[in-house]
């Protein structure tokens, strides 16, 4: 996987700024990742190494987001159950495509998978608006608990989380982007009681994949601790941010910066 660099003082703040600024978007949108993995890249870490890395220290983000949205989640249990089991089968496939995957393949198609999540969170309110269109009921509003909001779209919506869980174990960057594009379109509910599950999915499909990182992969234990914390914070300080920030304007924020990100990697792969 490449040398792993041995980190100064002023490398470490670096990381530690990025992961607590991570965490927050993560929970207010999701698309932390586009900012921690390149900051790992940036200190001397080959990018193998700084995916698996990434996904375990960012861990401790997707929890704090989830304790923070604890209200928005009542009331979800059949959705947390369902999209939860589909979200861990398909993080397992994830992290086994990851651990079987060449260097040099990941390296290559990291910059595909960042146009892939931002072109989703770009087209994610028309086509919303497109499933909308075509609901019986086209109003989007909150939907009671139970399964409200799953059905007519099930099929298409386990599919879809399916393959975002997969993505997300396999490259963790955008993949809070790519969900809550999914359940946007998908799920007729509020914007915060989405993000909110959208927070609980990314953390289960996270800590399957920090397992298997853990166990398996050449994780820097040095750059997790440093930024594990600080993601911690930063996704408490995202929920309270969450529900003060203009969506559209983040959304557009999170995108630029990562086809910025995503043109630099092809350039310089």
């Amino acid at each position: 996987m490449g040398p792993v660099p041995s980190l100064e003082p002023a490398q470490l703040l670096l990381l530690a700024t990025a992961a607590l600024v991570a965490g927050a978007v993560n929970a207010v949108a999701g698309g932390g990742s586009l900012l921690s993995f390149p900051a790992l890249l940036a200190v001397g870490y080959p990018a193998l190494t700084a995916n698996v890395t990434n996904s375990v220290a960012l861990t401790p983000g997707y929890l704090g987001g989830t304790v923070g949205y604890r209200r928005e989640l009542a009331g979800q249990r059949a959705r947390i159950l369902a999209l939860g089991a589909t979200s861990a089968t398909g993080a397992v496939v994830g992290a086994f495509l990851l651990l079987v995957s060449s260097a040099a393949l990941f390296e290559r198609i990291v910059p595909l998978l960042i146009f892939l999540a931002c072109g989703l969170l770009a087209a994610q309110p028309r086509l919303a608006r497109l499933v909308r269109e075509r609901r019986e009921d086209p109003g989007g509003g909150p939907t009671p608990s139970g399964r409200a909001g799953l059905d007519g779209h099930t099929v298409a919506l386990f599919a879809a989380q399916f393959l975002a869980a997969v993505y997300g174990a396999y490259f963790g960057a955008g993949v809070g982007i790519m969900m809550l594009a999914i359940l946007g379109i998908f799920v007729a509910d509020t914007l915060q009681r989405l993000n909110a599950l959208k927070g609980l999915m990314s953390l289960l499909v996270a800590v399957v994949a920090a397992v298997a990182f853990a166990l398996f992969a050449d994780v820097s234990w040095v750059a997790v601790a440093v930024m594990a914390a600080a993601s911690l914070l930063g996704g408490q300080l995202g929920v309270m941010l969450a529900r003060r920030l203009n969506d559209q304007a983040l959304r557009w924020l999170v995108i630029a910066f990562g086809i910025t990100v995503g043109v630099y990697l092809l350039v310089t792969s």
